[in-house]
């Protein structure tokens, strides 16, 4: 008799049911849709390098589905899509339900910022003839990484007249891209004396962007007059329209397959636009939820969520506020009887690095998407903690939905951990769960991640937000 029929081989399956790659349980059409998905998140991810270009993106998506933009008193009933704007740089969209509004909505939220080098607000400089920006990096960044890869400018500049000027220089095929330099190896004796959080400081990622004077004699900073000189020719700005600009330098390279099968995309900014695109994508085909559905694309995230456009803002509160009173309801009775997925990604087992991660409960490549019960760090610091009632009713959803899903945590205790904005959309007393796709080399240049993994987390946002 086999292992497998004997009542002890039956009872360890059933008492201890085996966690199982993801390709193993899907047949080869699923799979096929877990690709095709992921072409168009590639277009996204390199359409939408910053926050505010992603807010484009899905401005432009939604109103073509629909979506008209909300205004208090406007009037709402089942069915009705709605969005707002905060300034450019966030978005909240809803699909009203037939549901009581009272008995809560189903709330996605991911954030649309990513790690990168923000000019400084007077960036431009020229030393021994060659002209470079000044920066302060943005978010948790390994400061290294950011070396000798081609860097692109993207970002607004508001002029002195209040013009608007729209920046986007190195995507192009014929754009130039910029770069911040490093030592060569032959010189770099002391500089690899120091620890690798100091191997670049903060205040060495200055960035290239010429070297040519401009041709008169006897001038001071010809250099950068050069350069000053081009951009005024190009957008009409000078120098001291920098003080009201925002200027991010990103990675320039595009979204690519990794891997002989082309099972993983490599990118940018996967933390955390595979969450924001993925319940974007829900949103936007979301047609007579039960649930009114709110979804929403926040920034600020690796910064902690301050600031008007960030999570720890009043924004978000208030807009549940103004729909609770299209309906005659109270804002607070909303979001004490809503539930929320917060999207956002979990750190992957990578076997180069083994030592960081528990096995028993990380989250691995291929095994679906994953759902987090606690974020934060040493005792739990700065998470909102999933109960047990709610995380039942998250697993029962998605194994109805045949979801393939996981769990995981952000390293071994005491290890390092991280936040999410789960715990602020928690403390307005909405039951919250951190739910999202695994991703290695985490706040990276060039993150990599699943298809398989980024279209279950689609799914699993999908089957939340039309839950009936």
């Amino acid at each position: 008799m086999s292992k497998e029929t004997t009542n002890g081989g039956k009872l360890k399956e059933l008492l201890m049911p085996k966690r199982k790659n993801a390709v193993l349980r899907l047949d080869e059409a699923e799979i096929t849709r877990c690709d095709e998905f992921c072409e168009q998140y590639k277009v996204f991810l390199d359409a939408a390098k910053t926050e505010r270009e992603a807010v484009d993106y899905a401005l432009d998506l939604i109103e073509k589905k629909g979506f008209k933009e909300f205004r208090p008193g406007m009037g709402l009933k089942p069915g009705d899509k709605v969005y707002v704007n905060n300034r450019g740089k966030a978005i909240i969209m809803a699909v009203i339900g037939t549901e009581d509004i009272r008995n809560g909505v189903r709330l996605c939220a991911a954030h649309i910022d990513s790690p990168r080098l923000d000019l400084k607000q007077c960036p431009v400089y020229e030393d021994t003839e060659m002209a470079l920006f000044k920066t302060h990096y943005y978010g948790g960044i390994k400061k290294y990484q950011w070396t000798v890869i081609p860097l692109a400018l993207h970002g607004v500049i508001i002029k002195a007249d209040g013009s608007k000027v729209n920046v986007k220089i190195g995507e192009d095929e014929n754009d130039p891209v910029f770069c911040v330099n490093d030592l060569l190896p032959h010189l770099a004796a002391d500089q690899m004396k120091r620890n690798l959080a100091q191997g670049i400081k903060g205040e060495e990622l200055n960035i290239v962007i010429g070297s040519r004077p401009f041709k008169e004699d006897d001038l001071s900073e010809a250099v950068k007059l050069n350069i000053l000189n081009i951009l005024y020719n190009k957008y009409g700005i000078t120098e001291s329209d920098f003080l009201s600009a925002e200027l991010e330098a990103v990675p320039a390279f595009k979204a690519k397959d990794v891997g002989f099968d082309r099972s993983l995309i490599g990118s940018y900014g996967h933390d955390d636009r595979v969450c924001a695109y993925t319940a974007l994508m829900a949103a936007a085909e979301c047609e007579n939820p039960k649930y009114t559905s709110v979804t929403i694309l926040t920034d600020k995230e690796e910064t902690g969520s301050d600031g008007n456009t960030g999570l720890q803002s009043a924004y978000l509160k208030y807009f549940i506020a103004d729909i609770a009173a299209e309906f005659g309801a109270e804002g607070r009775t909303v979001l004490s009887n809503s539930q929320c997925m917060s999207a956002d990604v979990n750190a992957a087992f990578d076997p180069t690095f083994p030592d960081v991660m528990d096995r028993r409960n990380c989250a691995f490549i291929n095994y679906g998407v994953v759902v987090t019960k606690f974020t934060g760090s040493r005792g739990k610091a700065g998470t909102s903690d999933a109960s047990a009632e709610f995380v039942g009713k998250v697993r029962s959803l998605l194994d109805r939905n045949n979801v393939i899903w996981q769990t995981g945590e952000l390293g071994k205790v005491d290890m390092g951990g991280g936040g999410t904005v789960a715990a602020y959309i928690a403390n307005l007393n909405v039951d919250t769960i951190d739910v999202g796709v695994p991703v290695l080399s985490m706040h990276a240049p060039f993150e990599t991640v699943s298809k398989i993994d980024v279209y279950m987390t689609f799914r699993a946002f999908e089957a939340f937000i039309n839950e009936k």
